[in-house]
């Protein structure tokens, strides 16, 4: 079963976030919003579904100073996860894909500061946050 589940995966691209995360939560609705064609899926780091996935991928599940994007059965985070999910996006956005020429260090450097200070700077909730009925189904449960 978890074989066919990780196939199935490989075919819709998903991010996992931080559920708590303001900074998070608002970026996920504004990929939603963006999200050309409704591809992307969507799952809380700290969800079950999220913790699958961050096993099947042998990923920290208490690492959540980054997003995950799994995408083509490949997992990408930090900068070179939010460079991704801009193809997506609709509108000018996916230009900013060129951005992955910059070298990887100053990309995830600007990264990890904001990662580091998006509780200070936005807050956090003290649950996940529950997807509106209208893109429910794009939420892993």
């Amino acid at each position: 079963m978890r074989r066919n589940f990780a196939i199935a995966m490989k075919q819709q691209p998903l991010i996992l976030f931080d559920g708590v995360c303001n900074f998070c939560n608002s970026s996920v609705n504004f990929v939603i919003k963006k999200d050309k064609k409704a591809e992307i899926q969507f799952a809380p780091l700290q969800s079950e579904k999220g913790r699958l996935f961050l096993r099947q991928y042998n990923y920290p599940e208490n690492n959540l100073n980054s997003f995950v994007f799994i995408e083509d059965g490949k997992v990408y985070t930090q900068s070179t996860a939010a460079l991704r999910v801009s193809r997506y996006l609709k509108g000018l956005w996916p230009l900013l894909y060129g951005f992955i020429i910059v070298p990887k260090f100053i990309r995830d450097g600007v990264y990890n500061w904001i990662a580091k200070n998006r509780y200070k700077w936005f807050g956090v909730k003290d649950q996940c946050m529950i997807p509106s009925p209208d893109v429910r189904a794009r939420f892993l449960n």
